[in-house]
């Protein structure tokens, strides 16, 4: 909760909340909460890269923030959080499809070499489709599946037929579920990691892809 400075807050209120002080414009508070544009920049320098990026893309996505603005109003942050206001503001994008989706893309920012694109249209020998995350460079596909629409047997019988079908056009297919982009970062990266750096790289693999039956 970001509160202008010199505001008292009730011990009873900041019982499990994150309080901060700052500095705030009239034009960055709308009532008793921060502006779009104050929000999006506030979580940008407070909140893990993956947590912020879904933040943005959110914002963009439903057409509350323009990114050109954002990056201006991100050089103006002070030192302290300029550069990951900076990151955030450059690198979001509205065609990201949820914040689930957001969230993989951040995680995967932090792996050099990798550059994962949402919703890129792939449309090769017979096959059409918008995988979540594409690298084409890379032959790359990241796909976020939630439950919810993965969790029924006609789902299940498309999403095997569609990932063998990009598998067997030479395309690299990784799925993360929510609980692994929540709780098991580490586990995201290291897949993302290993399938950069490519067969010949991987055969000390980290404990978090040790795997058995």
């Amino acid at each position: 909760m970001i509160v202008p400075r010199n505001r008292k807050v009730a011990p009873e209120r900041r019982r499990g909340v994150d309080v901060r002080w700052r500095d705030l414009a009239p034009d960055e508070r709308h009532g008793d909460v921060t502006s779009h544009y104050r929000t999006v920049l506030d979580c940008a320098r407070d909140l893990p890269l993956p947590d912020a990026l879904a933040v943005a893309d959110s914002a963009l996505r439903h057409r509350d923030i323009d990114q050109e603005r954002l990056v201006e109003l991100a050089l103006t942050v002070p030192t302290t959080g300029r550069t990951e206001a900076l990151r955030v503001a450059t690198e979001a994008s509205r065609l990201a499809a949820n914040p689930f989706e957001s969230a993989v893309r951040g995680i995967s920012l932090e792996v050099p070499g990798l550059r994962l694109r949402p919703q890129v249209w792939i449309e090769e020998r017979g096959f059409r489709g918008r995988p979540d995350l594409v690298d084409r460079r890379r032959r790359l596909v990241v796909e976020a599946d939630s439950f919810q629409f993965h969790g029924t047997r006609r789902a299940l019988r498309r999403d095997c037929e569609r990932y063998n079908a990009l598998v067997v056009r030479g395309w690299t297919v990784l799925r993360f579920a929510w609980e692994h982009v929540m709780f098991e970062r580490d586990y995201v990266r290291d897949c993302l990691i290993a399938v950069t750096a490519g067969p010949d790289r991987r055969a000390d693999l980290p404990p978090t892809l040790l795997w058995t039956a």
